[in-house]
């Protein structure tokens, strides 16, 4: 079962994250630059009409003056531009400003007023304002200033326009981003779901290319270059071993038969002993050579086309009734349990060999007085086959190992075999697209699960998993 994608953890969910960030960064200080130029730009202007207004009114004969001013505020009854005159003492004389600026500087350069100007037609309200003030040969002071929230406003305006012009941005942008990164994920799928037949042997198969020829295709023809590698150099070593054994399966068949015949004619002289022995040593060629040859038929994948339904409990009812007569000669409980399961597709005889090899090597490393137990149950996905013996266990540090050919732990080297008991299950399990746990019972003794169904990369069960792949195999015989 291939672990779905995360959307936003694709390449092209990433790069709209950071073309957006940018565009979000870059407007923000295109924005700023164009504010900052306009409120400088028109504070300047600001400036150069308060100074000629200053230069105006105090250019008025002192007679006239405090009329000038009146006259002045008189125009402007909204208060945004205001002027004010005040006598030595910082008393009001005219205008529409009530009270001196303390923190304005008389030296008759404009400056921001600090704590604002109160605008009449706001109910006093105080605005940000600049000013300026000077102080008249008579010693009276002429006070000059001008609401700048208009320069605020065209600021906020700019702003805003930022904000709408983000949204109208990044809206699309998502939108578009999302139609742009289903194509990407449905080639991830396809993909995925190519690999599956590969993950469980099939080195055949190939990831499919498209005509788009982007930078999936590319990935996916070097891929398809080295499986087709791989699949040459597999069938050559596979040939090589499968030749060996056919070919002197039939040298050594005849020499056995030859030796029979030397051992009924030496029947009762002291050379028959060791004719026996030879013949005991052929006889575990010969089997070795007939494993080897199972093995690569069992991994021809044309046979899975007559697969058909077939009923695990049954099955493991035949196993049970052909092993219990070994498990009472050795002294030991054989116990089985089937809850009911769901049909599987499968072939009846080879999954009765494949749970009949792991029972007889669970009896044959169980002690006498000993239990062995065959159990199935019904997981969410499918049945599963649970063989679990009160035996020594597979160490944990063998358990990858024990799936290789012709291997033999440290507890098996001393008890009969070839070492392709677990080749022979494990070509049978990859066949049929099934997996096999190998673990432990939490005490002595081992436990191994057949699941009738196909496990992915993520499912995590137990020490060591044999999932639907080439090059690994299960179980112990």
């Amino acid at each position: 079962m291939n672990a779905r994608p995360n959307s936003w953890h694709s390449t092209t969910s990433r790069l709209i994250l950071i073309y957006g960030s940018l565009f979000v960064v870059w407007g923000a200080v295109l924005v700023g630059v164009i504010q900052w130029e306009t409120t400088s730009y028109l504070n300047k202007v600001i400036d150069q009409m308060l100074q000629q207004r200053m230069h105006y009114i105090a250019s008025t004969e002192p007679s006239r003056l405090a009329t000038t001013v009146d006259n002045a505020a008189a125009i402007d009854p909204h208060g945004i531009m205001s002027v004010g005159l005040f006598d030595k003492d910082h008393q009001p004389v005219a205008g529409n400003i009530d009270h001196l600026p303390t923190s304005l500087l008389r030296d008759g350069q404009v400056h921001l007023l600090r704590h604002g100007l109160p605008r009449p037609d706001r109910d006093a309200e105080r605005v940000r304002a600049r000013g300026l003030a000077t102080t008249l040969p008579n010693g009276d002071i002429l006070v000059i200033a001008k609401d700048i929230s208009t320069i605020d406003g065209i600021g906020a305006i700019i702003r805003r326009a930022l904000l709408w012009g983000i949204s109208l941005t990044i809206i699309p942008g998502l939108l578009g981003g999302f139609l742009l990164r289903r194509g990407p994920e449905r080639r991830i799928r396809e993909l995925q779901e190519a690999t599956d037949p590969i993950r469980q042997g099939d080195l055949s198969k190939r990831l499919p290319v498209s005509r788009r020829g982007d930078e999936l295709d590319q990935l996916a023809g070097i891929v398809n270059t080295m499986l087709g590698e791989i699949e040459r150099l597999m069938n050559e070593v596979k040939g090589v071993s499968d030749n060996i054994a056919h070919d002197l399966r039939t040298p050594l068949t005849r020499l056995r038969a030859r030796l029979y015949r030397t051992q009924q004619q030496l029947e009762g002289e002291p050379e028959a002993a060791l004719v026996d022995s030879c013949i005991v040593d052929i006889d575990e060629v010969l089997t070795r050579f007939r494993a080897l040859l199972r093995v690569s038929e069992l991994e021809d994948r044309h046979r899975a086309a007559c697969f058909d339904n077939v009923d695990v409990g049954q099955v493991l009812r035949q196993v049970h009734e052909f092993y219990a007569p070994v498990a009472e000669d050795r002294g030991q409980a054989f116990d089985l349990d089937i809850q009911p399961l769901q049909p599987v597709r499968a072939d009846a005889h080879l999954l009765f060999e494949a749970l009949a090899n792991l029972v007889g090597n669970a009896i044959k490393f169980t002690p006498a007085g000993g239990k062995v137990s065959l159990r199935a149950s019904m997981d969410k996905r499918g049945p599963r086959v649970d063989v679990i013996d009160s035996g020594p266990g597979i160490p944990s540090g063998e358990r990858d190992a024990v799936t290789r050919r012709f291997y033999r732990g440290d507890n098996s080297r001393t008890t009969g075999g070839t070492g392709l008991g677990l080749s022979i299950v494990s070509a049978i399990v990859r066949l049929h697209g099934y997996a096999l746990d190998i673990g432990e019972t939490g005490s002595n003794g081992a436990r191994l699960t057949v699941y009738c169904y196909a496990l992915g990369p993520d499912d995590k069960v137990g020490t060591c998993l044999t999932r639907s792949v080439p090059e690994v195999t299960p179980a112990i015989v």
